[in-house]
């Protein structure tokens, strides 16, 4: 009898591990296209009047859990979504807590304004009533999710996506062609081997409506979830990356002219989902994939001019101290063999394959204008350096804000375990 119950203790033991390394993924959306329709802004200035919608605008959210803790990450179709919005939605999430929720905006220039900056005339022209509904939209999103979790499996990979997508329009090659994707599939019940979610990550200006034209719209990320939800099945989200300085649609023309209408959305948004596919379609199953979270806040100096004048005109409540340091949240995450490092802004792409290299992980991840999206970012010596960045020197907070992001973020990794 002894032996018995032994052997069975050994069993359950033995089982525990396998058992607590279950991964359960779920994923919901919300459509936050404004009805009637609003003004879209591309940045500082006026927001321009919409008359018009081409595809509609989301909120995506894909949360996983395993041995207890919960990870959401959150896409939504704007230029860029401020912490102060992203914690009205934490606080109303049960269940994750607010650290492990992030939160990143695609950088679509088609959506209405989220910053509530004054323009030329000192104007505030943002919807407060339209933001405050979005607040609500991204934490039912993510409670969703929650209620769908289920047991998952992952394919990830990371590989160069080819084609006429992205190029940097400072200097055509400056760029990082590479393209990350996570595909969770269910593992048990009528969703077993079925897609729940695949999570494009992907350095990109989705700008080629841009916010001149009087159309609403989540500009070449519409195509690309419709495509990859048509042909994978499940929901897409899209993560951008490190697109500062200025990496954009490649929607050139050869007589020098540029495409700005919805069908070449539809181009580039179709060709990068076909691609992701193509990239994440040999990737092995990780049938027990190990999810890892941390992060720290960090502080940024505001020195800029612009900058300090919109922060202090500004009607949204930006966490600014009276000595102008911006306080904001950076994540580090490993799922499965991924290792996904966030951005709380527009990080210039020599950055951005910087802090690839320094990744525990042949998979890595960056996840640009995430938490916040406070400008461009980078380093001392690009800082005002020649006549190409004085515009996005001009937009950055400072001089030292990609100098003490990457130090703070290199901290992060340095203590973080390699990506399984």
């Amino acid at each position: 009898m002894k032996k018995i119950i032994y052997l069975l203790a050994l069993i359950l033991f033995c089982s525990t591990p396998l058992y607590s390394q279950e991964l359960k993924v779920g994923a919901a959306l919300r459509v936050i296209t404004p009805d009637p329709l609003i003004p879209v802004s591309g940045g500082v200035g006026t927001p321009s009047p919409a008359t018009e919608k081409k595809g509609d605008l989301f909120v995506r959210a894909m949360v996983m859990e395993q041995n207890g803790v919960k990870v959401a990450i959150v896409g939504i179709d704007n230029l860029g979504w401020p912490a102060v919005l992203g914690d009205q939605s934490r606080a109303l999430i049960k269940g994750i807590p607010p650290e492990n929720i992030l939160i990143g905006a695609t950088h679509t220039h088609s959506a209405p304004d989220a910053y509530g900056f004054p323009n030329e005339k000192g104007e505030v022209l943002a919807d407060f009533d339209y933001l405050e509904w979005c607040v609500k939209q991204v934490a039912d999103a993510v409670n969703e999710a929650m209620e769908n979790l289920e047991p998952a499996a992952l394919k990830i990979a990371v590989g160069e996506a080819q084609g006429k997508i992205a190029y940097n329009y400072y200097a055509p090659d400056l760029y990082d062609p590479r393209c990350g994707v996570i595909q969770a599939f269910g593992t048990t019940g009528k969703n077993k081997d079925k897609a729940i979610a695949t999570l494009v990550n992907y350095a990109i200006h989705p700008e080629v409506i841009g916010n001149k034209k009087g159309i609403l719209s989540p500009d070449l990320c519409g195509p690309l979830y419709d495509r990859i939800e048509a042909k994978a099945g499940g929901m897409a989200i899209f993560m951008n990356g490190a697109q500062g300085g200025m990496v954009t649609a490649d929607n050139r023309r050869p007589e020098g002219k540029e495409s700005g209408d919805w069908e070449e959305c539809i181009r580039i948004g179709e060709l990068l989902a076909d691609q992701a596919l193509a990239i994440v379609d040999k990737a092995p199953m990780q049938t027990a994939p190990v999810l890892f979270t941390s992060s720290k806040e960090i502080n940024l100096p505001v020195t800029s001019p612009l900058m300090k004048m919109l922060i202090d005109h500004s009607e949204i409540g930006l966490k600014v101290s009276e000595d102008y340091l911006l306080k904001t949240r950076i994540n580090l995450l490993n799922i499965g063999s991924a290792q996904i490092l966030t951005i709380p802004g527009e990080a210039l792409p020599n950055i951005g394959y910087y802090l690839k290299r320094k990744m525990k992980t042949n998979q890595p991840f960056l996840f640009g204008l995430t938490n916040d999206a406070f400008g461009y970012m980078l380093t001392k010596v690009d800082f005002n350096s020649f006549k190409r960045y004085e515009y996005i020197s001009k937009t950055s907070l400072g001089e030292d804000t990609a100098e003490i992001y990457i130090e703070e973020a290199l901290q992060l990794i340095e203590k973080s375990p390699g990506a399984e």
